[in-house]
């Protein structure tokens, strides 16, 4: 009996996974798309202008255009920073976001099955089997593949079963609620802005927020501290807002990690790729265009495996990664640590977003997607403010 050995088998479907077996499946390999199904990671659905351009994503998907964003202090004072001219901040559903880029792989060649990943088994053939079940408690059926790719989110499975300590990687676990968005803008709710809220009593070392999306809007938290009540700082967030009133849409909860891991592959035949990977945005949590990114590095990477057979090209997702958006992700790793840790930092944080320089390269880095160079005195002003109100020698109220 003939047996079908996939080039590559992709673990899990949402914008990494996607984009993975997209490319993979454009470049010639044959592909599987494996994904769970009647799931939605809690995501605030911010993108920015860039992703559309790299990834050819129709401005169809965006359900609202964020063209200001407000930071909330503890003391309730509130900084605005509008975009301004260069842009704005796309908004998409994931519900409808992710299954637009699975469709789009399908259509691009690579064959779509609704599965729950079971594990990973080796026998006396050279390429490892993919078992799956169609539902739960179904039977267990299997899947050759040259390759595997984890793109399976935190807590991958596929990683934990390949890469030695991706169990540890630390992890925001993240909570929000889909609702109708109101009738009317208001002060609390504007359809426009995303409103960002650097508040101890809503999340300890986080923030929360309140995110338009059009017809419906995402009010959500993340947390590091496994005894926080997320739910209940939602609660909140809707009875202080006045968003009690607004139907709930959905509820989706989901761990989001904090750091890249060391090591992508294992030397062989599996990568991870996305949140499997690490790659979320420190301080931002930003993750669908680093999730989309990194999927694309891993396909290119997988894609040479496939063509010379030499493992060593794996590596250079992660290298690859690295050296485009590793710095970015050190400094607000930094900025995550050092100002989230208390409510008076924090009041502290939300007065420098008030400072145009700020503001400004702020904009230009997330549009951007990289530091920006080209204003090197603007940088220094930035350093010396940023000194100033580490060492208190700054009001932190205006």
């Amino acid at each position: 009996m003939n047996e079908t050995i996939y080039d590559a088998v992709v673990v899990g479907g949402g914008p990494c996974g996607a984009t993975t077996a997209t490319d993979l499946a454009l470049a010639g390999h044959s592909v599987l798309l494996m994904e769970r199904g009647g799931r939605i990671k809690p995501c605030g659905g911010a993108v920015p202008p860039r992703m559309l351009e790299d990834f050819d994503i129709p401005q169809s998907l965006l359900v609202a255009r964020a063209r200001c964003a407000r930071m909330i202090a503890p003391s309730g004072r509130s900084v605005d920073m509008p975009v301004g001219e260069i842009g704005y901040v796309g908004m998409v559903d994931r519900d409808e976001f992710d299954e637009w880029l699975r469709e789009r792989a399908r259509m691009s060649g690579a064959e779509r099955l609704c599965a729950v990943f079971e594990k990973i088994e080796r026998d006396e053939h050279p390429h490892p089997l993919v078992t799956f079940r169609r539902k739960r408690g179904g039977p267990i059926e299997r899947a050759r593949a040259r390759c595997v790719i984890g793109a399976d989110g935190a807590r991958s499975a596929v990683a934990k079963q390949s890469l030695p300590g991706a169990e540890r990687v630390k992890c925001v676990f993240a909570y929000h609620e889909i609702i109708k968005s109101p009738a009317n803008d208001s002060e609390a709710f504007d359809g426009n802005r995303c409103d960002v809220f650097y508040q101890g009593k809503l999340s300890p070392d986080f923030y929360a927020w309140v995110f338009p999306h059009g017809e419906t809007a995402s009010i959500g938290v993340g947390s590091a501290n496994k005894g926080f009540s997320l739910r209940g700082a939602v609660s909140q967030m809707r009875t202080e807002l006045d968003l009690t009133r607004c139907e709930t849409v959905r509820r989706e909860g989901a761990p989001i990690p904090l750091k890249p891991l060391k090591r992508w592959d294992n030397g062989k035949d599996v990568i991870v790729a996305g949140d499997a990977a690490g790659i979320v945005a420190p301080a931002s949590g930003e993750g669908i265009y680093y999730a989309m990114t990194g999927g694309r590095y891993v396909a290119d990477a997988a894609s040479e495996f496939l063509r010379t057979g030499e493992a060593k090209a794996l590596k250079r997702a992660r290298s690859r990664f690295m050296k485009e958006h590793g710095r970015v992700f050190w400094i607000l790793g930094i900025m995550q640590y050092f100002w989230y840790s208390s409510d008076k930092r924090r009041e502290r944080f939300v007065t420098m977003c008030d400072d145009k320089d700020v503001q400004q390269l702020t904009w230009q880095a997330y549009m951007n997607k990289k530091l920006v160079r080209k204003k090197p005195m603007a940088h220094v002003k930035i350093f010396l403010k940023d000194c100033a109100h580490l060492l208190g020698m700054r009001a932190a109220t205006r």
